[in-house]
């Protein structure tokens, strides 16, 4: 009879939609395996103790701070590239770090939040051995 082949594949139509559909269920665990656990230590956001020691062994410091808070109070070794120039001037830390951008760089603001994202545009830049020092009270 046309009608119940008719009625018959709509039924095998519906399943098949609701069996596909049935696949993409947000229910269902997904069989992947989890991220494999990084063997490297994480880094700390600031490490005033490890910028301590680069300082003494002779690493360029930036303060990222503004030249108010700059003139204000800072490191004596420490050159001012505030953070929001701090793209504009990389010919200059080029040139505190004589040109070898794996040369230690410690970078401090008054917190360590505006020296965290120094240190991020530093990597972006290419220097490898950047360190976020903190605030300027952590290295003193």
């Amino acid at each position: 009879m046309p009608g119940e082949a008719l009625r018959t594949g709509l039924v095998a139509a519906i399943f098949a939609a609701l069996l596909a559909m049935s696949g993409c269920s947000r229910s269902e665990p997904r069989n992947e395996a989890p991220p494999a656990p990084s063997t490297e230590p994480a880094k700390p956001a600031k490490d005033p103790e490890a910028a301590r020691k680069l300082i003494a062994a002779g690493a360029v410091v930036l303060d990222v701070r503004t030249p108010d808070e700059y003139r204000e109070d800072h490191l004596p070794m420490g050159t001012n590239v505030p953070v929001g120039e701090l793209s504009s001037h990389l010919t200059e830390i080029d040139k505190l770090v004589a040109g070898d951008k794996s040369k230690p760089i410690v970078v401090y603001c008054a917190a360590g939040s505006r020296a965290a994202k120094a240190k991020r545009a530093l990597e972006a830049a290419g220097y490898t051995n950047v360190v976020n020092g903190g605030g300027l009270d952590d290295l003193r």
